[in-house]
């Protein structure tokens, strides 16, 4: 039997190539070694954003034809919705009888988003617990392994712990899961900040190649170049991040970050090259994604049937619960 991985990600928007280099390529890795659940995370998604939900399922659908497009292949792994699957908000409850309430205020990640997110009132409670449903979501299947980014290893940690207080209550039933780092970093927005939807510093993963040149000339770069002839910076230029993420002729970008660093190369050659390789990973994406909603209910198609098939994963693994915790009537 193969280690089973699960990973979801939240419907807030049209997805971009940050997903598809934090998540997608990886998920895509994963399918033919591992036995993948992979879902949309509604529920999340509400933890911030529960005074606009009218696009959450049209979002859900949206970002489900992209997970397929980038190589997330329904016949491989199990695509399916959160909220079609109640025994997580289930397990979340009863974990949370167990839980201390500090082990939650100390995840980073919450404190960071209650700054990044002033604008928005994140007093909820369901804000508060969104780490300890990430937990349930991981633990309903006894995933052995979390796809996360280094920001994301932190919530994996405090998952384990909780793994830890329940089987001291309750006796032994989930595996601790492992993270699987994606490799690599983060990609910063267009002008190098944090890649946003509010920010509008994002390449979606849906924008025609015109779009995607004329993102990327508008990319910010060393602000010192003010000529060509300017000894540039590399490090830390989102442009050659991009390069690096992007551009698979290593020899190319190499000799780009020589002649930038040595005022022999205008910023214009720089992003033209990179417009021409991002064009390049997204092309064969955009078709399969074209192809993907030439049937317009394929998607829901999938996902009712993963959720399904998640779903009876998950009333097994509950049963299990109820049993060890005495709460079962049966």
């Amino acid at each position: 039997m193969k280690p089973r991985v699960v990973s979801g990600m939240r419907p807030t928007g049209k997805l971009h190539i940050g997903h598809l280099v934090g998540a997608l390529s990886k998920w895509a890795d994963l399918q033919a070694d591992y036995d993948c659940l992979y879902f949309v995370a509604d529920w999340h998604a509400m933890t911030s954003e529960y005074a606009a939900t009218g696009d959450l399922t049209s979002y859900a659908y949206d970002n489900a034809a992209d997970w397929i497009a980038a190589g997330v292949d329904p016949e491989q792994s199990t695509l399916f919705i959160q909220s079609l699957v109640p025994e997580h908000a289930e397990l979340y409850l009863l974990l949370s009888m167990v839980v201390p309430i500090p082990w939650l205020e100390r995840v980073p990640t919450y404190k960071e988003q209650i700054e990044q997110l002033k604008e928005k009132n994140l007093s909820a409670l369901g804000f508060l617990g969104y780490p300890l449903l990430q937990g349930a979501d991981v633990l309903i299947y006894k995933a052995d392994y979390v796809p996360v980014g280094e920001d994301q290893v932190a919530h994996l940690e405090l998952n384990r712990e909780v793994v830890r207080r329940f089987h001291s209550f309750y006796g032994e039933l989930f595996p601790e899961p492992q993270p699987l780092l994606t490799h690599f970093p983060r990609l910063p927005g267009l002008d190098n900040r944090k890649m946003s939807k509010s920010y509008g510093n994002t390449i979606d993963l849906s924008d025609d190649a015109e779009t995607v040149t004329k993102k990327v000339m508008r990319m910010y770069t060393d602000p010192k170049r003010i000529r060509a002839d300017i000894p540039g910076t590399v490090e830390g230029n989102p442009v050659f991040t991009y390069h690096d993420a992007f551009n698979p002729d290593v020899a190319q970008v190499d000799d780009l970050k020589a002649r930038y660093r040595a005022g022999t190369v205008g910023d214009v050659e720089v992003k033209r090259t990179l417009a021409a390789a991002v064009n390049a990973t997204l092309d064969p994406i955009r078709e399969r994604r074209a192809d993907v909603l030439s049937n317009p209910t394929r998607v829901k198609e999938i996902l009712m049937d993963g959720s399904s098939r998640a779903r009876a994963i998950a009333q097994e693994t509950m049963k299990q619960v109820r049993d060890a915790v005495k709460l079962s009537y049966t």
